[in-house]
């Protein structure tokens, strides 16, 4: 059966992995608490009605955070008395011409602001009007399957049917693209297949990537940790060829 791709994989590393920032466990909680409070917002607080608060109490459990603090954040989202996060992403121009987007779960739209000044005027770069950047990139659920006990073209046939667009046999995963609305859908079929999905979620995937110079690239590096180091931010992509 012909595959969509073969090969190494370009989307199992599309995203700057974090570091320091990931082995923070007050940075993960959070990340995880926003994410659970604003799925709960959205859809309510039944995980069985609600496929984005699945998807959230899975990643916070794969992230180790404990039941009971998933628990709690569900019951606070709950409250009228609990605000939402606003959701939204910043664009940046990088060193070199390099595209950044920086998506963002925040309760204070001023703090995020003064935060994103500050980032730029310590690293460089420039905030971009919207648009400007997001154009370079398109969203996409990928999801990372364990090839342990899966068959390799009954998973294939069953992710085609259910809408995905690309699927590639990397070195360890099988990686499955699709349209982003269609990620919990995705998910749960492979589920239901007896697969395991180690990871999923939706990224912003490069059109093109931008070929640096050492020190462009560097710097764009030491700008992208300093974005994430900010309690309010939730990823950060870049088309920079690394």
């Amino acid at each position: 059966m012909r595959e969509m791709m073969a090969g190494h994989s370009k989307w199992a590393n599309i995203k700057h992995r974090k570091g320091k920032a990931d082995a923070a466990k007050g940075k993960i909680f959070s990340k995880a608490a926003k994410e659970l409070i604003s799925a709960v917002k959205q859809g309510g607080a039944d995980p069985k009605m609600n496929p984005r608060l699945r998807m959230a109490i899975i990643k916070a459990k794969e992230a180790n955070v404990p039941n009971d603090i998933i628990d709690r954040n569900i019951k606070k989202a709950s409250s009228p008395d609990t605000a939402d996060y606003f959701e939204m992403t910043y664009e940046l121009y990088g060193h070199g011409g390099v595209g950044i987007l920086v998506d963002i779960a925040t309760d204070n739209k001023n703090r995020i602001s003064s935060d994103m000044r500050i980032a730029t005027n310590k690293r460089g770069g420039n905030i971009a009007s919207p648009g400007s950047v997001a154009f370079q990139f398109d969203r996409k659920a990928v999801l990372q399957v364990e090839k342990k006990g899966v068959d390799h073209d009954e998973l294939f046939s069953l992710v085609l049917e259910a809408g995905a667009e690309d699927f590639e046999d990397a070195e360890e995963h099988y990686i499955v693209v699709a349209p982003p609305e269609l990620l919990f859908e995705i998910k749960e079929i492979i589920d239901a297949a007896g697969a395991k999905v180690v990871e999923a979620d939706v990224q912003a995937i490069p059109k093109l990537q931008i070929d640096c110079n050492d020190e462009a690239k560097q710097a764009n590096l030491d700008l992208i940790e300093w974005l994430e180091e900010i309690d309010d931010v939730v990823e950060v992509f870049h088309n920079m060829n690394i």
